[in-house]
């Protein structure tokens, strides 16, 4: 019985009996019948296999369907999004990126493509007083009281680990981060020898799977880590306790995708699954954590340490807080990552509902050092979606002292947002293991191409520094930053977001129901959820799994 539905497998039928005809003639080639034959026992399969409904009702045709999804997000990049439609960037913020990291002309013609009547714009405050800075090279001094304290960039590269990145992508990442005096974050697969090429500044993170300082069970190893700390390229350590993209969840690198290069610079056996556990193994209190943030420190020879970490449970954040008081162990700095944050590969209910936003996460932070008078001890870098001038000073001005880019430096070395990280087969060479295609990323170009991203954003920076008045982005607040609450009503940040005072909450004095809630309740000894009973005596029960004695600072055997 005729159908449209079937309209495709009809035509292959009709097409075939009529050139094989004309072939016997000599009137077209027989590949011409042959096309078509194949069209036809494309059509009676589709008709016969169980897979895919839409084939059985549409042989032939619906092959189109799939042909279209699988090019759809390309063809919605290229055609369809606006220039500033974030999906996850703008096509103005990718620009403006390849723009300065080419030295090419980022200035814009005929005026904001943004409604700037539109709630939510935000801008920043220009003064009638500009100010003149004649050194862009803005820095903050980390570990000021340590032996060795490093003088770091505001603007600086993000963790990305090697084996998530291609050997040439880090290569051009530090070569770029030495040419321009910034430091450059390895991620958690420990310190490769690319990181270590060409000599730019490292900031070692270590994650769960201590991968370049663990002993064959996976348990951290500290000869190993002293041996790798001390080395002068590393500059200061970073314990990741979670991520922004994917909170909470750990990962796994199937052996199939393991190379000996990865294996030898995470301390991993080949043939075998690559676990991140979602905890540390060191420790799983918030004295623990401070006590393995002291023993990196001393192990490392005095290196600025510290902690980064996505805001979750707010009373979390508040237990280490009092962990602190009570130990007198403070980290030297610590990075919040918001969770807009990105990753190679996570499951899409941790990339869209797990995690506090960049913003409320640093607030926590901010806030909660400022009641206890730390704020001035500990210094606050801040990562998550940052990529313009625009970006760092809004950040640094609702609490942060420094920012880092992943994705922004990821632009930089040429990624061109094809979302296809987790494949293995991206088509720039940046997030790739795949030898050939990690031959058109060039090294030198790209290293070029980092160091004019930075310095050119610094510049755009320290432009808008002078046109706020400003000397320095540490002189930036939330009073600055304006945004619009409505078509009629504009407020600064300094009046929308909550901000304490030094000082309140060893006054008991709270200003915001989270601190008002959580900190009589949060214990510096359980991430647990606190209750009230363990407020009054200090004591929880500690899961099986740990093995560390948050009362006496020691990590047991």
């Amino acid at each position: 019985m005729f159908t449209p539905r079937h309209a495709g497998l009809y035509l292959a039928i009709a097409g075939l009996g009529v050139f094989s005809f004309l072939g016997i003639y000599g009137q077209f080639s027989p590949l011409w019948a042959t096309g078509f034959g194949g069209l036809l026992l494309i059509g009676i399969h589709d008709l016969v296999q169980t897979h895919h409904s839409v084939l059985r009702n549409y042989p032939i045709l619906g092959h189109f369907r799939f042909m279209f999804e699988a090019i759809r997000p390309e063809l919605r990049q290229y055609i369809v999004e606006s220039e500033t439609e974030e999906i996850p960037f703008s096509r103005a913020q990718r620009s403006i990126v390849y723009q300065r990291a080419k030295n090419a002309m980022d200035s814009r013609a005929f005026g904001t493509e943004l409604r700037v009547n539109d709630a939510g714009h935000e801008w920043i405050n220009h003064s009638l007083a500009p100010s003149t800075i004649a050194d862009q090279n803005f820095r903050i001094l980390i570990g000021a009281k340590r032996p060795q304290p490093y003088s770091l960039s505001v603007f600086n590269i993000s963790a990305m680990s090697f084996g998530a990145l291609s050997a040439n992508a880090i290569r051009a990442l530090n070569s770029g981060a030495k040419m321009g005096g910034f430091a450059h974050d390895t991620g958690e697969g420990s310190l490769s020898a690319y990181h270590k090429e060409f000599g730019g500044d490292l900031i070692w993170e270590i994650g769960s799977g201590y991968f370049g300082c663990r002993n064959a069970d996976g348990s951290f190893s500290p000869e190993l880590f002293t041996r790798q700390a001390t080395d002068p390229q590393v500059k200061m350590i970073e314990i990741k306790l979670s991520q922004g993209a994917k909170p909470g969840h750990g990962g796994v690198l199937p052996a199939a995708k393991i190379t000996p290069e990865i294996a030898a610079t995470r301390g991993i056996p080949m043939g075998r699954d690559c676990v991140s556990p979602a905890a540390h193994s060191e420790f799983c209190t918030p004295v623990g954590l401070l006590a393995f943030v002291d023993k990196l420190r001393n192990l490392s020879g005095g290196k600025p340490t510290e902690f980064k970490l996505c805001i979750g449970a707010p009373w979390e954040f508040l237990a280490i807080a009092k962990a602190m008081m009570e130990t007198g162990i403070l980290p030297d700095f610590i990075v919040i990552d918001g969770a807009e944050g990105g990753t190679g590969a996570a499951p899409l209910e941790f990339v869209d509902h797990v995690g506090m936003p960049l913003q409320e996460g640093l607030l926590l932070v901010h806030n909660t050092l400022k009641g206890l008078n730390l704020r001035d001890q500990i210094k606050l870098g801040a990562s998550g979606k940052l990529i313009t001038a625009f970006d760092i000073a809004r950040t640094l001005a609702i609490g942060a002292d420094w920012v880092n880019s992943a994705r922004g430096f990821m632009f930089a070395v040429g990624c061109i947002q094809a979302q296809a990280c987790n494949t293995g087969r991206c088509p720039t060479g940046v997030a790739t293991q795949d030898k050939n295609r990690q031959k058109a990323l060039v090294v030198p170009d790209k290293a070029e191409r980092v160091y004019n991203f930075h310095r050119n954003t610094l510049h755009a920076l320290k432009e808008l520094l002078q046109a706020s008045g400003l000397h320095h982005p540490s002189e930036l607040r939330p009073y600055h930053i304006m945004r619009r609450i409505s078509a009629f009503e504009v407020q600064p940040l300094s009046r929308l977001l909550p901000y304490i005072e030094d000082g309140d909450l060893l006054a008991n004095i709270y200003r915001h129901p989270v601190f008002e809630h959580w900190w009589p309740l949060a214990t510096s000894q359980s991430f647990a959820v606190p209750g009230k009973e363990v407020a009054e005596t200090g004591k929880t029960e500690k899961p099986e799994w740990c093995h560390v004695d948050g009362n006496s600072l020691e990590m047991q055997t």
